[in-house]
């Protein structure tokens, strides 16, 4: 089954259209509530650790090292991720983020990998 994944900010307003709502940032965004932001599952397994987080707002490294190291470590979580994949088989899913740059940070690379690895379910 196909599968179409989005990315929004949190602090926008949910639509109908989003699918299964996924947050991807591992704190929970400030100002907003649980039932604002209507999450259906929040996967910090799926977000960078607090370590390379930190690392990459605190340097400013080049971001393709920022994207090889978060590549690295969702590769070390392989197992964890493998038993959620099932749950985002959904024909709509929308990553959901309190990052300003979505396409700057961790989400893109995170939709790429999902993209790759639900595709072969």
């Amino acid at each position: 089954m196909p599968v179409e994944i989005r990315a929004k900010r949190v602090y926008e307003s949910p639509a109908e259209d989003d699918g299964f709502r996924v947050l991807v940032d591992r704190l929970w965004p400030r100002g907003v509530s649980k039932a604002a932001a209507k999450i259906n599952l929040w996967a910090k397994v799926l977000t960078p650790s607090n370590e390379l987080r930190r690392w990459f707002h605190s340097s400013e490294p080049p971001y393709e090292e920022f994207v090889a190291r978060f590549e690295a470590e969702l590769a070390d979580r392989q197992k964890e991720i493998d038993e959620l994949l099932p749950e985002l088989a959904q024909p709509v899913i929308t990553l959901v983020t309190a990052t300003k740059n979505v396409d700057g940070g961790h989400v893109e690379p995170l939709k790429r990998f999902l993209e790759t690895r639900l595709a072969k379910l």
